[in-house]
């Protein structure tokens, strides 16, 4: 990506980054922060079209011709799009659009969540989508004196929100089944403000067992906090960590409806965490969700065959491409139980 070339990363295993002193990276950190969006899968998907494409200088998130036969996957989006039922809703309620939110559908919403996962709903912070937790997140809890630790590979937008913070980034190779190595995770940064957990991972939509999730908790640095990126949980068979947030642990997880419930461009997601964790994302901002995501997303809750035909969807999806892809000499990284793998 352009902005890479101007403010390389330096991480713990680098020997050196050419020409650029810890000092002047720092420096160069606090420029981006001043200039550098909130990272989404499509920021990313944009920088690299614009890569390809051989355009000079920064980021073009202009609209983009495509032909009308076109299949994209770059964004990593589902298809499918929103359940009827959501269709439906945002429906009925865009004539209200004119209102910020005048019956109250983001307290319903969380009301629906908090019950359904046997969460207060003082645990719960709802935002349009969940690149906003995640920087945010990362943003409260590092420094240039608190690291911010990730598999290697996984999600690159903590990072990009680490450079933001000064902090010092730590990226651990993922394990020999190509789960998250929690005792590296924990044992990289002394000082770790984050260790970010994405559970499946991306890209390699692999799983981290949540004893092991438990594990990072109860042997991670004092005063850091785990962060645990759910954003495909529900295309997998792994166990959530919502109950170690019932149960107050220094944690935050986030949620988003951009994957099974397929709402990308609709908007909505959770940062779920103790009260007093979620009140230092606060500082940074949170606007009015759009009516029509949070009613979207509230009634996507309560379709109870929602999750588990879109999950079986795309697993029969999944397999018939692994199976290709075996057949004809492809060798897949670890065993993805999510809608994408490497």
């Amino acid at each position: 990506m352009s902005f890479m070339k101007e403010f390389p990363m330096r991480c713990p295993e680098d020997s050196a980054v050419p020409s650029t002193s810890r000092r002047n990276f720092m420096k160069y950190a606090s420029m981006a922060a001043a200039a550098m969006p909130i990272m989404s899968e499509a920021h990313f998907a944009q920088a690299a079209r614009v890569a390809a494409s051989g355009k000079a200088g920064g980021y073009d998130f202009g609209p983009t011709m495509m032909p009308a036969d076109a299949v994209l996957i770059n964004a990593n989006e589902n298809p499918l799009g929103p359940c009827k039922a959501a269709c439906e809703a945002v429906a009925a309620m865009a004539p209200w659009g004119g209102r910020y939110d005048m019956y109250g559908e983001t307290d319903k919403l969380t009301k629906t969540f908090a019950a359904q996962h046997g969460l207060k709903e003082e645990n719960i912070m709802v935002y349009a989508g969940s690149s906003e937790p995640l920087h945010y997140t990362v943003l409260a809890f590092t420094s240039p004196k608190r690291g911010f630790v990730t598999a290697d590979p996984s999600y690159e937008a903590g990072m990009y929100a680490a450079m933001m913070s000064g902090a010092g980034i730590f990226k651990v190779k993922l394990a020999a089944d190509y789960s998250h190595d929690v005792k590296a995770l924990v044992s990289a940064d002394p000082n770790a403000g984050v260790i970010y957990i994405c559970n499946p991972n991306n890209p390699t939509g692999t799983i981290t067992a949540k004893k092991d999730i438990i594990w990072a908790l109860e042997n991670k640095p004092a005063g850091s906090i785990l962060l645990v990126d759910e954003a495909y949980i529900h295309l997998s068979d792994a166990e959530d960590v919502l109950d170690q947030v019932a149960a107050g642990k220094d944690l935050i997880v986030l949620r988003t409806f951009s994957k099974v419930y397929g709402m990308a461009g609709l908007r909505c997601g959770f940062a779920v965490g103790r009260p007093d964790l979620l009140k230092k994302l606060q500082r940074y901002g949170q606007n009015p969700m759009v009516v029509t995501g949070a009613v979207a997303a509230n009634v996507s809750l309560q379709d109870a065959e929602l999750v588990p035909s879109r999950k079986k969807i795309i697993g029969d999806i999944r397999r018939d491409t692994l199976s290709w892809l075996a057949a004809n000499n492809y060798k897949v990284i670890g065993e993805s139980q999510s809608n994408c793998f490497m």
